[in-house]
């Protein structure tokens, strides 16, 4: 009775709370309550606490039992604080939310970009045998993404704050689930092969770039759905993008200025002077597409393929992409008869930051 008072409680020792964080975690990871006692007297609880092991097996009953039972609070969390049936301190109710919200980064990597429906829902059994995460496990973490969703997509105002404010989740979670709910809004193509070597860090990061510049909310911040859907008057404007390749003169004249200003900055010159036109037509083209949803959904792979690809064929560095990219970028604005350059910026900022986190191996 005495450990479990302790517990409860909140006593001031180390173990107490180390004792309930890790149960948390296994409690999540849909550890049976055997198990679950094993690895806590692992753990030397029993030592700390100085309880038997029949009082640590009642406790952690207790435990499974009584998160069984505010596992539905936890759908809306803003109720767990206005229950009055379990009384849980508010940093314990911080921590419980934001264990029960957290996922696997390898489970996120699967079901990234695709229709959070019944039919994704059949494939976990999939998902589970080839992440090795457990299939309970796979179905809570769905479900959180699927709610999230739900609840955020129709609101109005910053897609992160939403979140934030709606499933009192951390920053650093809420962001992580914010390019969740773009991914699946816009259904990006992140599956293929050639987009393996990418993390869910990587596109969350991009997703984020996304949302500040390219969605409605970046110009406007009292609109619907101003985070969750692309800008399509935006879109539409980068069709104008296109004069700098089919404009020979200012196809020259951009690749003139851009060599110049990386001659003896690099040892990858000469093939970036070499595929200057080739690697121009592939940043372009690929704006000018954005008006289509598939070329919206393809816009990594294109990523990928048009540009990524080639100057890892040529074998350049980080560094040669990140100084490329800039000049690429800021030599646009000399050219006296281009005069795109708000939506030249608004794209290339983007696509280069994307480009930057991508670039790895």
């Amino acid at each position: 009775l005495s450990f479990k008072m302790r517990l409860y409680c909140g006593a001031e020792t180390t173990a107490v709370p180390l004792a309930m964080q890790s149960l948390s975690t296994l409690i999540l990871s849909t550890c049976t309550v055997n198990d679950a006692v094993k690895v806590r007297m692992e753990g030397g609880v029993l030592d700390e606490c100085e309880a038997s092991a029949d009082v640590l097996l009642s406790d952690t009953m207790d435990q499974y039992r009584t998160f069984q039972m505010c596992e539905r609070l936890l759908y809306s969390p803003a109720k767990l604080a206005n229950q009055l049936l379990f009384q849980i301190p508010p940093h314990r109710q911080a921590m419980l939310i934001e264990r029960y919200y957290a996922f696997d980064d390898v489970f996120v990597r699967e079901v990234l970009g695709k229709k959070l429906s019944k039919g994704t829902k059949k494939d976990l059994d999939d998902v589970s045998a080839k992440t090795g995460v457990t299939l309970k496990s796979c179905r809570r973490q769905f479900d959180n993404f699927k709610r999230v969703f739900k609840v955020v997509e129709e609101l109005k105002g910053p897609l992160v704050e939403n979140i934030r404010q709606h499933f009192l989740l951390s920053d650093k979670l809420a962001r992580d689930y914010a390019a969740i709910v773009f991914f699946a809004n816009n259904r990006f193509e992140t599956g293929k092969r050639k987009l393996q070597y990418l993390t869910f860090q990587d596109f969350a990061f991009c997703a984020g770039q996304l949302i500040n510049n390219w969605t409605v909310g970046a110009v406007d911040n009292m609109v619907e759905d101003m985070d969750v859907d692309l800008d399509k008057e935006f879109l539409q404007e980068l069709k104008e993008l296109k004069i700098l390749i089919t404009d020979k003169d200012l196809l020259d004249q951009h690749k003139s200025l851009v060599c110049t200003a990386l001659r003896g900055k690099t040892k990858a010159f000469n093939e970036m002077e070499a595929n200057f036109k080739n690697l121009s037509r592939g940043l372009v083209n690929i704006a000018a597409k954005l008006t289509n949803t598939k070329d919206v959904r393809d816009f990594f792979i294109d990523l990928v393929e048009k540009f990524i690809e080639p100057c890892r064929s040529d074998r350049w560095t980080a560094a040669d992409m990140r100084i490329y990219l800039t000049h690429y970028h800021n030599s646009a604005h000399i050219l006296d008869t281009f005069k795109h350059q708000v939506v030249w910026d608004r794209y290339m900022g983007v696509v280069k930051s994307c480009i930057f986190k991508m670039y790895h191996d």
